[in-house]
């Protein structure tokens, strides 16, 4: 929600995930009204003639479709824990094709290997939704501290997967590399319901410039460490 001069403007960060969450409910809300005839036609992908239009049809609209809501929730309960996050990331445009190849793929392969095998709902997308979070976390998985923070400790704000913050505490003297975990907040494994611990790691930043000042304070501390500080070279006119 942003504030302008001619008012409140409600913005939202993931309109393809919502208004897919939303089309999933009324597709599942109107199976339910016509006792299954709507999925029957238009929202589940099965071995029909491939000279009927609608089969074509459903290879892209399988996706909205749910045999019930115990399906339809369990669906949308990683869409949303997990798809803002992502579409937040790689954009909406990104997200829309992720969403479409998918439910072409899977309707695509459930066509010719499974022909007896009706196929509704959109537990394809959760399960790329999950691989893609996975891959995006484990190339962000590296929290970027100073060399004060590695030193004397420091609170740190960790993002997790679900596109909120938490704080955690680093020791003093943190090496760069160091991995720490945070438990039961990480993923949530889809068979069981348990989430899973985060682990992160952490890497000292070192500044590429210098006040004079803060030289002067390490080449202090490197002498009180015995340590012989590299001596600044000087030009021809001193």
């Amino acid at each position: 929600m942003k504030n302008t001069r001619k008012g409140i403007r409600i913005v939202f960060n993931s309109p393809v995930i919502l208004t897919f969450v939303l089309l999933c409910f009324c597709v599942t809300l109107l199976n339910e009204y016509t006792g299954g005839r709507s999925n029957q036609l238009l929202f589940i992908t099965y071995h029909s003639s491939l000279k009927d239009p609608l089969t074509y049809v459903r290879f892209f609209t399988h996706v909205f479709g749910h045999s019930g809501w115990d399906h339809f929730l369990g669906n949308m309960t990683y869409i949303l824990l997990l798809g803002p996050m992502l579409e937040e990331k790689y954009s909406s445009q990104n997200i829309l094709k992720v969403i479409v190849i998918t439910a072409v793929v899977t309707a695509l392969i459930n066509y010719i290997f499974f022909p007896g095998i009706g196929l509704c709902g959109a537990s394809g997308i959760a399960f790329a939704f999950i691989v893609m979070t996975s891959f995006t976390g484990f190339r962000s998985g590296d929290i970027p501290i100073t060399f004060t923070q590695a030193t004397l400790g420091a609170e740190l704000e960790i993002p997790l997967v679900d596109g909120t913050k938490t704080t955690y505490k680093i020791p003093e003297g943190t090496q760069t590399g160091t991995k720490f975990t945070i438990k039961d907040k990480g993923f949530v494994h889809i068979n069981s319901g348990y989430r899973g611990n985060l682990i992160f790691t952490v890497q000292v930043q070192v500044p590429k410039r210098l006040s004079k000042e803060q030289r002067d304070l390490l080449v202090e501390l490197a002498k009180t460490m015995n340590e012989q500080p590299p001596v600044k070279k000087r030009g021809i006119f001193g």
